[in-house]
């Protein structure tokens, strides 16, 4: 008998289905599901699926106590594997007793060769035999095509590879256990609201500080802009707006001059037009996808997790990928024929009958998979929910544009002079759509000029001087946050995704674009003043060339881990040193995070309270007993200051992040501006009111209401830093 083993059930459901010679049979061990078939040669075979990492590594039961073990022993401790699926494991052995063969079918890449070797360990504890008989297939998809394809072509694991991965957890765990109970005991955060910190996370969190940093330190410089409207033609319909040559005035007293003089028509002294090829699209790599899909309007998170979706459902190749140059070996137009139906058809019968098909390139070839692209497996209609529909969508017509020709496009500029003055107008317009007709995503739009030459006059029809200033930088999207971590080579294309989610989870990002909490903006400046290196891309991007040295076989497992805990171990001594004003620039950020403005009443501060006797949260002023302002909040959602006053009562605004889009609400449940919402409260209460007299009902406890009124042992809190709790 052969046993298969695949990373996830879905995935042996799949690999069962395509190697069967007819249906295969679904049995269960201690409710693991696996599946009994003859191949197609006749072989008894077995295939079971893992839930991914089904052996853990973690310290030793003697390290488990956060307040008896010192963060710093954890640098040199040992580490062991557990087992985090028990079910699963005992599954595996049993299969593997009667097996004689066993074929590793896990995801091709660095932690998918690592959840193989795992699995081979199990196996090999129920029959050592299996050591000296296992294959490995490798496939980009899950499709008949590919997985036939795989198990005739079978290879042998790669265990450097999967050693690499090995390395990988080990310092990830060293690095993030001893750092995370070093900040979150030095800051008395334990329990669920302890401070996470990381080995690709804490540098990532540093680059998103760095430009919100920026942005602060930002002073606007005032510019003025001279522009005027042109008619030209004589009745007046065919106009447009031309702008100043020097385009900012930096001076407002020599904008005022330009403006005054601008009398009489505008005569056009050049007109010069130019084409240009738009270079299509490369094939997409995981960087590239995620940020095509976090323009979307997903998260990276969500992005990733839909595409693993269409992967395990055989509509995509593998989504995590840095290769941007299809393979020789992929049928392009096989997959065409395939997307031939509604809602591609005509686009794809249009690129089918294209002569010869010359796909684009991008910079990076690799050889384990493709980039991604659709399969020749097409969704049934209905099948996709709104949101993998669009994905979908996007990675068809991905692919499309890069079968597509080159666009055209034709740029016209328009000098003219008004009364001495030189001004310009720039317009475009599309020759030849060629791949932009099948990716709207980036669709550049016309905005042509009118059909004048030179020594034509123009009637000036108005002018305008504006008022401007100079804008900051913008903040990251994830989008680009994620091409950004490429470029510094922070984490891989399969976890920088988690990494952004991590940060959002834990309270140092918000938004998105993303804007840095003031914990988050108070933990990196803390870990860049006490210890840069824990901070720094290049040290990241330092263990992540060692570990690719593994997968070359340059270096060992154990080298690259020791010397990892050489590193951490001197930036270490540095924060152990500097404990208390670590401690104190982080709560520091706390403590701002929770303040949502002025009192109006006193003008101390007014920050977020949760009470200790109902557990829910309020605004309270640190003036109290002086003072006693409260306001009440919604409990749901993350509440974040404007620093906004609400013109009609005079009360702070704070946003409410919760929900599909998030909301600006004066504090005050008595403001005006809340006039409207009650009305439609009390019309809706009276409805259901009505409606409850028609028909008996058995009478209820009154629900709770969202807001709760403090006690004065609450307000008493505010005043108190140290007493007040985190709304995390």
């Amino acid at each position: 008998m052969r046993l298969i083993i695949t990373e996830k059930n879905d995935a042996a459901v799949k690999i069962a289905k395509i190697l069967a010679d007819g249906s295969p049979k679904r049995e269960t061990f201690l409710k693991v599901p696996y599946y009994i078939l003859e191949d197609r040669e006749g072989q008894p075979t077995r295939v079971i699926g893992l839930k991914g990492h089904v052996l853990q590594i973690e310290f030793p039961e003697e390290y488990a106590d956060w307040r008896k073990v010192e963060p710093s022993d954890l640098i040199s401790a040992p580490l062991v594997k557990g087992v985090t699926a028990k079910s699963v494991v005992r599954a595996v052995k049993k299969l593997a007793e009667d097996a004689e063969s066993l074929v590793i079918a896990t995801d091709y890449d660095r932690e998918g060769e690592l959840i193989g070797l795992e699995a081979l360990e199990i196996a090999a504890e129920a029959n050592p035999h299996l050591e000296r008989h296992v294959r490995r297939a490798r496939f980009s998809a899950l499709t008949e095509g590919d997985i036939l394809r795989a198990f005739t072509q079978l290879d042998h694991l790669s265990h450097p590879l999967a050693h690499a991965g090995e390395a990988r957890q080990d310092i990830d765990l060293i690095w993030g256990a001893t750092l995370t109970r070093f900040v979150s005991l030095s800051t008395r955060r334990l329990g669920n609201q302890f401070l996470s910190v990381g080995r690709v996370q804490s540098p990532t969190l540093a680059l998103i500080v760095e430009r919100e940093k920026e942005r602060r330190a930002f002073e606007p410089q005032p510019f003025w802009v001279v522009t005027a409207d042109l008619a030209a033609d004589l009745a007046g319909h065919d106009t447009f707006t031309v702008v100043h040559k020097e385009e900012r005035f930096w001076e407002e007293v020599r904008a005022n001059a330009v403006f005054s003089k601008l009398v009489g028509p505008g005569v056009v002294s050049q007109v010069k037009a130019t084409s240009r090829k738009v270079a299509r699209p490369a094939p997409f790599s995981t960087t590239t996808y995620t940020s095509a899909a976090t323009s979307l309007g997903l998260s990276a998170a969500a992005a990733m997790s839909i595409a693993e979706d269409l992967y395990m459902g055989g509509y995509i190749s593998y989504p995590r990928t840095d290769n941007t140059v299809y393979p020789s070996s992929l049928d392009l137009r096989e997959i065409l024929h395939a997307l031939a139906t509604d809602p591609f058809a005509d686009q794809a019968r249009e690129l089918l009958a294209k002569p010869k098909l010359i796909p684009s390139r991008g910079k990076k070839k690799t050889t384990d998979h493709p980039p991604i692209h659709p399969t020749e497996v097409i969704p049934p209609a209905g099948t996709l929910d709104d949101r993998r529909r669009r994905i979908y969508e996007l990675i068809v017509r991905r692919f499309f544009a890069t079968l597509a020709d080159d666009a055209v496009m034709e740029s016209t500029r328009i000098d003219l002079d008004i009364n001495d003055e030189p001004f310009f107008v720039r317009g475009q317009r599309v020759v030849d759509a060629g791949w932009m007709a099948y990716y709207p995503y980036t669709r550049q739009k016309d905005s042509e000029v009118p059909h004048i030459a030179k020594g034509d006059s123009c009637r000036l029809v108005d002018k305008h001087l504006d008022a401007r200033e100079t804008q900051p930088p913008s903040r990251y999207g994830q989008g680009t946050l994620i091409e950004l971590m490429e470029k510094h080579n922070l984490g891989t294309k399969a976890t920088r995704h988690n990494i952004i989610q991590n940060l959002y989870d834990r309270g140092y990002i918000r938004s998105n674009p993303i804007e840095p909490s003031e914990m988050g903006i108070k933990m990196a400046e803390a870990l860049q003043e006490y210890a840069p290196t824990i901070a720094s891309p290049e040290m990241t991007a330092r263990l992540e060339m060692d570990m690719d040295a593994i997968t070359e076989r340059s270096l060992t497992r154990d080298e690259v881990v020791n010397h990892s805990r050489e590193l951490l171990r001197k930036a270490y001594g540095s924060l152990e040193a500097n404990k208390e004003a670590v401690a104190r620039r982080i709560m520091e950020g706390i403590v701002e995070d929770r303040i949502v403005g002025d009192c109006p009443r006193c003008g101390a501060k007014l920050r977020i309270i949760r009470s200790k006797a109902t557990k829910k949260r309020f605004v309270g002023c640190e003036a109290y007993p002086g003072c006693d302002q409260t306001y009440p909040l919604p409990q749901r959602g993350e509440v974040v200051p404007t620093y906004e006053i609400c013109a009609e009562c005079g009360s702070p605004r704070v946003k409410v992040m919760g929900g599909r889009r998030p909301w600006v609400l004066c504090l005050d449940p008595e403001c005006p501006t809340k006039a409207e919402y009650k009305a439609k409260r009390a019309a809706r209460e009276a409805s259901a009111k009505a409606a409850s007299t028609k028909k008996p009902t058995t009478k209820k406890p009154a629900a709770k209401k969202s807001t709760v009124k403090a006690t004065a042992k609450d307000k008493a809190s505010a005043a108190n830093v140290g007493e007040v709790e985190d709304d995390g």
